[in-house]
């Protein structure tokens, strides 16, 4: 009998001893999953916009050029003309999503944004170029030459084309 009891107590150690190994064994694989997929890129980077499904974002996300979107943004940032060949107006905006663009209006073709200022509410349909900082948006205004689509800029409910 004590035989009998000597074995079943060993037995219940080693299921219990099992048990804890294969306990910690699976706390052991999920923190390595959990930490593995976990993000360590900046929120500048082109995962910054992961659940951003737009036009924009998709092609942010993958790095491809060319892409003709709409959009709508907030001015964060007027800067200076570009004045070297043609002359563009230039401004920064800030996205729902978070990402931001920078914008330049081809003035020598489309009229100049008039009032435009830090804060104001833009909507867009240009053409996309990626880069690192979040992409530039051009071809805001028509295409003399009708080869290419013709894009604006709409402020304060004024179309710029």
């Amino acid at each position: 009998m004590r035989k009998l009891k000597a074995t079943i107590v060993r037995d219940i150690r080693r299921r219990a001893w099992a048990k804890a190994l294969l306990i910690e064994t699976a706390v052991a694989v999920f923190a390595v999953i959990f930490v593995s997929c976990a993000s360590h890129d900046p929120a500048t980077k082109r995962s910054a916009t992961p659940h951003d499904d737009s036009p924009i974002g998709r092609a942010f996300a993958s790095g491809t050029s060319d892409v003709q979107v709409d959009g709508e943004g907030t001015v964060i940032r007027v800067l200076p003309d570009d004045v070297d060949g043609s002359r563009h107006q230039r401004f920064t905006v800030q996205l729902a999503s978070g990402q931001t663009l920078l914008i330049t209006h081809n003035i020598d073709v489309a009229p100049r944004i008039g009032g435009l200022k830090v804060g104001d509410s833009v909507r867009f349909n240009g053409e996309y170029v990626w880069n690192e900082k979040g992409g530039v948006i051009h071809w805001t205004h028509h295409d003399p030459q009708g080869r290419h689509v013709a894009g604006w800029v709409i402020h304060n409910g004024k179309r710029y084309q």
